[in-house]
């Protein structure tokens, strides 16, 4: 196939992205007769959430931080979240996307910077770079499907500041050597760990071992309010920063008593904050973490166990296996092709398989590769720097190769051990087909 083939069918395929990834979705639950394997945390609704929000609503006090009567429950959030995920600092935002653009805020990125993340990602990732007026520079994916430090080093410029690292798929990168980098170049780490809640690296969460993180609470994700997001760190002027950032440039009370102090002045800020529903439903989905996580890892190893002594499978590459929250199984075929047949087989068993979705080969996207800013004078591609870099389908082959070759076994929280048992038929007769 000729060069300007591949890239026109990649970008007539990605244009489509979120439409064709909807339809992904759907085929693979409508393939399966097993319990759902997608939205664990909306699946998980009960009363618990029913009665924080009954509670708010009585406080006729929705906004965040006054009305009627005092509101808490979203204070009460970032409390009980700072506690799980072992940090000092946790603040509640409207989204994902909102938490990484006040991620990359309060480490001071701005123009002329460049910010490092991987070219399998999601949309909000790259978006939230350029709304700071930096570069976002691509990095090949390894055999775990997140960013590699390898190909990270040869991308570290003088103009580096950031390396976003996403733990993608349920799976935390390798942090070893990525916060080895970060040291010996002096920049700074940011987790995406939108994909990944929950999840552990050496018995630390992840999102909690480099200078700030992020997670995503929008319906997807292993726990949601619909929307949603939050930051956490364990560094004061990250947080002061961060706080500001997210509302209007101001430190409210609660959160300067949480410091002790005022160490900066205001500046300009956005409204990112999050109401008092959300943080309800949020305080109730939070108590249910553990008991989901629990059932999507026992389930994953059950499926991980018995296939992976076939001959010549290949399987993700886990940097901590036990830390995995395990949301899915991937395998890697030998070809795109045979790939495409092994999703084949095992639709037609009945059981969910499809190629990885949630995120996609960012470079490629036709207004990305074409470096198309908000405003033709956006300070990220009118620097010398930015007028050069180059994007689309020959910017990381490497994870083209990888994502191409790869199948994603959803795996459920409700599944029941049939349930598992014709996961691991279906792969074994696919896998042999």
């Amino acid at each position: 196939m000729a060069r300007k083939d591949f890239h026109f069918n990649r970008r007539a395929a990605l244009a489509g992205f979120p439409l064709a990834a909807a339809r992904l979705s759907r085929a693979a639950q409508e393939s399966s007769d097993r319990s759902p394997t997608s939205y664990p945390g909306a699946y998980s609704y009960d009363d618990q959430e029913r009665r924080e929000l009954n509670e708010a609503l009585s406080s006729r006090t929705l906004f965040r931080w006054y009305g009627p009567s005092k509101p808490v429950k979203v204070a009460a959030f970032e409390k009980a979240f700072a506690e799980y995920m072992g940090v000092k600092y946790a603040l509640a935002v409207t989204s994902g996307t909102a938490a990484l653009h006040t991620a990359l805020t309060a480490l001071g990125v701005g123009p002329g910077d460049e910010v490092i993340l991987p070219a399998w990602a999601w949309y909000a990732c790259y978006n939230a770079i350029l709304m700071t007026g930096a570069l976002p520079v691509f990095a090949e994916c390894d055999e775990s499907l997140n960013i590699d430090p390898a190909d990270v080093e040869k991308k570290i410029t003088s103009q580096t500041r950031v390396v976003m690292v996403l733990h993608l798929y349920g799976c935390g990168a390798d942090m070893d050597r990525l916060l080895l980098l970060a040291r010996r170049h002096n920049i700074r780490i940011l987790e995406d760990t939108a994909q990944s809640l929950g999840g552990q690296y050496k018995g630390r969460r992840l999102g909690s071992l480099g200078d700030i993180g992020m997670y995503s609470f929008q319906i997807s994700k292993t726990l949601t309010a619909g929307e949603g997001g939050a930051v956490v760190t364990n560094d004061p002027a990250l947080f002061e920063r961060a706080a500001r950032f997210h509302d209007l440039g101001l430190l409210r009370p609660l959160h300067k008593d949480l410091l002790g102090r005022e160490a900066m002045s205001g500046f300009v800020g956005v409204n990112y904050r999050m109401n008092e529903m959300s943080g309800a439903v949020m305080l109730a989905q939070l108590r249910k973490l553990d008991t989901i996580l629990a059932a999507f890892r026992r389930h994953a190893r059950y499926v991980r166990d018995h296939i992976q002594s076939l001959p010549g499978l290949e399987l993700r590459s886990l940097p901590d296996a036990g830390g995995e929250i395990g949301t899915a199984v991937f395998v890697f075929l030998k070809s795109k092709a045979a790939r495409d047949e092994f999703v084949k087989t095992m639709r037609a068993e009945n059981v969910a398989a499809h190629p990885p979705t949630g995120s996609l080969y960012l470079p490629a996207v036709p207004h990305i590769e074409q470096k198309t800013a908000m405003h033709p004078a956006w300070p990220s591609f009118n620097t010398p720097r930015g007028k050069s870099i180059r994007y689309g389908a020959d910017c990381c082959p490497r994870t083209v190769e990888l994502y191409d070759r790869c199948a994603t076994l959803p795996i459920g929280a409700k599944d029941t051990e049939r349930d598992l048992r014709g996961v691991v038929a279906a792969v074994k007769k696919a896998y042999r087909t």
